[in-house]
C-alpha cells in the first residue's frame, strides 16, 4: 500500500469526524499497489445513507487536507444493504480496509 501511515490515520480520522464513528473506509486502485507509481487516492466509504455521505464529502476532504498535502482525492460510496455497481464490487474485492 503506497500511503504513510500517517496519512491512513488522517483519513481515518477524517472519514470519522465527517461521516460518523460507523464508516468504514477502503484504499482501492493503483495506491494499493507498491510496484506503480503516482496516482490519486481512491477511497470506498461505506456509509448507510447516500443522500448524507454526498454533503460530508467537502468536509471530509477538509478535515483530510488539514492533516496531509492536498492531492487528487475520488471518493466513491457504497450504502449498506444496497447491490453494488460495478465500481464498488471491485473496491470491496480489492480494497484494503484503512
Amino acid at each position: 500500500m503506497r500511503l504513510k501511515p500517517h496519512e491512513v490515520n488522517a483519513i481515518k480520522t477524517a472519514a470519522v469526524d465527517a461521516f460518523g464513528k460507523d464508516v468504514v473506509v477502503r484504499l482501492f486502485g493503483s495506491r494499493v499497489h507498491d510496484h506503480l507509481r503516482g496516482g490519486d487516492i481512491d477511497l470506498l466509504v461505506e456509509v448507510d445513507d447516500d443522500s448524507t455521505a454526498a454533503r460530508a464529502d467537502g468536509r471530509f476532504l477538509a478535515k483530510l487536507f488539514e492533516h496531509i498535502d492536498e492531492q487528487r482525492v475520488d471518493i466513491v460510496h457504497a450504502v449498506r444493504g444496497c447491490e453494488p455497481t460495478p465500481i464498488v464490487a471491485i473496491a470491496l474485492r480489492d480494497g484494503i480496509v484503512l
